[in-house]
């Protein structure tokens, strides 16, 4: 079952291209405006490179939590796999991770590319995308508990946004502080190894949180 919810969310993402597309797009226009709107000089692109990638991120996975849930939930799929005997915690736990899938896995695999804009050093854009692998899961699995907990409620997008967002926080300013603890000759395995930390307590924590909020919304 776990598998089965992981495939058909990709099946059902790749029919709608536009909304994975939206989420990349967003992301790359947001992180390449600003060479634009700030200027050439290295070091200051150098300085707020890691804060505006992991911010624009951050927006963009934001952009698509909404519909984690709504589209099974209008037409009675959602009902249908709450019913089933298979325990609701696989099931987030596959749609969680389905979403990060699409969303996530694209940021990482462009981050790269972006961050010669802001002339990052090597070491600097591996841990940069070592940051993202580690810190976009989290967004997924932080996301997916606001997604549940707003399920069927009008405007349920910015309330979303206001649920999620302080829970953000800690995962951005290790993700940005890992890169610029780089940048600064400094090491990043702190960084990182709070990153790994808060993947492993949302992993275990996560799953239980949003199948609560779904039997709440659904009731």
């Amino acid at each position: 079952m776990f598998l089965w919810v992981i495939q058909r969310d990709l099946l059902l993402a790749m029919r709608q291209r536009s909304d994975v597309l939206t989420t990349l797009f967003f992301f790359i226009i947001v992180v390449s405006l600003f060479p634009l709107g700030v200027g050439p000089e290295i070091n200051m692109l150098r300085s707020m490179a890691p804060g505006v990638v992991w911010v624009a991120a951050l927006l963009a996975s934001m952009l698509s939590l909404e519909r984690m849930f709504s589209s099974d939930y209008l037409d009675g799929t959602l009902e249908q796999m709450m019913l089933s005997p298979q325990p609701l915690i696989l099931l987030v736990l596959g749609k969680a991770l389905a979403h990060w899938m699409v969303t996530g896995v694209p940021l990482v695999l462009i981050s790269p590319i972006l961050g010669f804009q802001f002339d990052l050093q090597t070491d600097a854009l591996l841990v940069l995308a070592v940051s993202l692998l580690l810190g976009t899961p989290v967004l997924s699995l932080i996301g997916a508990i606001g997604a549940a907990l707003t399920l069927g409620l009008r405007g349920g997008g910015v309330l979303v946004s206001l649920l999620v967002l302080p829970l953000y926080i800690p995962v951005l300013i290790f993700g940005a502080g890992a890169v610029e603890a780089v940048s600064a000759g400094l090491g990043a395995s702190a960084h990182l190894s709070l990153l790994g930390a808060f993947l492993l307590l949302s992993l275990v924590l996560a799953p239980w949180a949003t199948a609560a909020a779904l039997r709440i919304s659904i009731e």
